[in-house]
């Protein structure tokens, strides 16, 4: 079944220039699609398109019937005064709805037991409980979790939330909302790790249909089936994900360009015999003419074929400094806490020349302060931090600042830079500011750009020591592989910060994960980092249950009074747990009788008591 058709579908803002110009494509029920294409292609402008907030000029889009559509990069407009917690709620406005009506009809059926009244209530109750009512506020509770969306926040006024916070929430309620068809807008730009993993392996179960777009090549690789690229206003068509799509297209690339220097030689030689034969026509060979114009009607044809070209791929390297010392940084006993909050404590870590090291983490959980630390802009509450005397760094910070806003990116690379005219042109240039973009106020750039000519300066310095504090965030997939081009060829110490696991993977010799006020040092790259913890988690797992085993033997030996009670529990709780099979039965069987049904649940609802209470009593006692 398809959920989303897109045919000849064209939509432009300005005149003569279309966005969107004849784009087609179908996506059936339950694929996870990814939509790639470079910033400004149109990505964007389709979602909105799908959802109805945008109209299009031309073409046809349809939506299957019944399904509903949720965006996540819009954000509603809720009611003043509206809670976190109301935002998550309204995901479950229906049931509620329902809960309400129910209510309402049970005091109507105390007064008036018809049975139009009876067939309601029943419908309304079975409904609520297929819809997942009685369990809505576990879902919502493990929803919140996953996505990083804590108590506190939760009692926070929702206009009061950062953009970030406030997209997290989105997603949350879309999750809830239990959508049929997700459009997904750079869902991971505001997750940390653990909230990113949560969220692939939810679509990973997610039954529905997935339309991403996202600049995580991580993402894209576990999540995404199929991939389509968005150019020049059309479609074009990769049948798997993120690694495949780069594959092919390159096979792709290099097929045009072997047919397109084939017709070029083709060209060539033609013109050739062409001329040839128009010379010998002119001697007296009149018939040549004719077969010389139809030479040149094929060489007409084979002109309009057009060369393939490649992305334009950043050529520049940074300036190194040669470093021939024993260690790069010394950091030994370090502790850093805000108020009760201690973010680490006796880390004791040597760096040494040539480490490329990733830092990573959950967001608040100190990388930031640990960065801030190593270059000297704070100060640690114990311990100390050593850099080598040789040692020359260069920091690319998450959020980048210049001197004076005002400038434009050629005086800025005048000023700050201290580069000669036509060395700042060709330094922008390679870093992709050409023409008329050199004389925008940096004040003006986007998140990416600002990166860009930050790192344009840092590459014209003498550096050893590289620090990067989420250098991906705000770039699109080429403006990554333009950095990656970059880092590629630096042989010298680099240290970064990072949710951008496709980074992590191809650059990390050393993993440092912080997480609970522990830094954990583990020496090889990220997916060998995964595949370790992985295994320790299931040593953790065999140690705890071993020495469950264990406990009631060695340490606290069960008396026969306690052995007895756990017995007498276990035969109580099977008692309990049979009469609620029994009551199921019961309400199907007395389905149409509203006085029955109140009492079966009246039932369920003690017996559910009576059963938490149990459990947690023979937890107790098992211990």
């Amino acid at each position: 079944m398809i959920d989303v058709s897109v045919q000849n579908l064209v939509k432009s803002f300005e005149i003569g220039s279309n966005v969107l110009d004849g784009l087609s494509f179908t996506v059936t029920s339950g694929e996870r699609v990814g939509i790639l294409g470079p910033n400004g292609c149109g990505k964007t402008t389709l979602f909105r398109i799908l959802s109805g907030e945008y109209d299009y000029d031309e073409g046809e889009v349809m939506i299957a019937p019944g399904k509903r559509l949720g965006l996540i990069s819009q954000i509603p407009v809720y009611p003043e005064g509206w809670t976190v917690e109301d935002v998550l709620k309204d995901a479950h406005r229906r049931l509620y709805a329902i809960g309400d009506r129910l209510e309402d009809l049970a005091e109507q059926l105390e007064r008036d037991d018809s049975p139009a009244l009876l067939r309601e209530y029943d419908r309304l109750s079975e409904d609520f409980r297929r819809l997942g009512g009685y369990d809505m506020d576990v879902e919502r509770n493990r929803v919140a979790n996953g996505l990083d969306i804590p108590a506190a926040m939760r009692e926070q006024d929702f206009e009061t939330l950062s953009g970030g916070e406030k997209t997290r929430v989105n997603l949350a309620r879309l999750i809830l909302e239990d959508t049929d068809i997700l459009l997904l807008d750079e869902p991971t730009n505001h997750l940390d790790l653990h909230a990113t993993e949560w969220l692939e392996d939810y679509l990973l179960h997610f039954k529905g249909t997935v339309l991403a777009i996202s600049h995580d090549r991580w993402f894209l690789d576990k999540v995404v089936q199929r991939s389509i690229e968005i150019l020049d206003g059309k479609a074009e068509f990769y049948s798997g994900n993120y690694s495949f799509y780069v594959q092919e297209r390159q096979r792709r690339f290099d097929e045009k360009l072997k047919q397109y220097e084939k017709d070029q030689a083709k060209i060539e030689q033609l013109q050739r015999a062409a001329e040839q034969m128009h010379l010998w026509a002119f001697m007296g060979a009149d018939k040549l003419h004719k077969r010389a114009f139809s030479m040149e009607k094929r060489i007409e044809k084979l002109q309009q074929s057009e060369k393939p070209v490649e992305q334009r791929k950043m050529n520049v390297k940074f300036k190194q400094r040669g470093f021939e010392g024993d260690e790069v940084l010394v950091i030994d006993g370090v502790s850093k806490s805000f108020g009760p909050r201690t973010l680490f404590h006796d880390l004791c870590l040597t760096v040494a020349g040539g480490e490329r090291i990733a830092l990573i983490g959950d967001n608040g959980a100190g990388k930031s302060t640990l960065v801030k630390l190593i270059l000297g802009e704070e100060t640690p509450d114990s311990g100390y931090l050593q850099r080598g005397p040789a040692i020359r760094t260069a920091y690319l910070p998450q959020t980048v600042r210049f001197s004076d806003d005002a400038r434009n990116a050629y005086e800025t690379m005048l000023y700050d830079g201290r580069c000669q005219p036509q060395e700042a042109r060709d330094r922008l240039a390679a870093f992709g500011f050409r023409g008329e973009d050199v004389f925008t106020p940096v004040g003006a750039l986007s998140g990416g750009e600002r990166s860009r000519l930050c790192l344009c300066l840092l590459m014209g310095r003498d550096i050893n020591f590289l620090i990067l504090d989420e250098p991906t965030n705000h770039l699109d997939i080429a403006s990554r592989e333009w950095m990656e081009d970059a880092l590629s060829d630096y042989e010298q110490t680099l240290l970064f910060v990072s949710h951008d696991r496709w980074l992590i993977e191809k650059f990390a010799t050393r993993i440092w994960a912080l997480a609970d006020g522990v830094l954990t040092d583990y020496r090889g790259g990220y997916r060998d980092y995964l595949a370790w913890k992985e295994r320790q988690s299931v040593f953790q797992q065999n140690e705890k249950r071993e020495k469950q085993e264990k406990k009631p033997a060695d340490k606290r030996p069960k008396t026969p009074n306690t052995a007895k009670a756990a017995a007498k529990v276990e035969r109580e709780i099977a008692r309990l747990e049979a009469r609620q099979q029994e009551l199921d039965q019961e309400a199907e069987m007395y389905s149409a009788d509203y006085q029955k049904l109140m009492e079966i649940d009246a039932e369920r609802a003690s017996l559910d008591e009576q059963l938490l209470a149990l459990y947690e009593q023979w937890e107790e006692l098992n211990i």
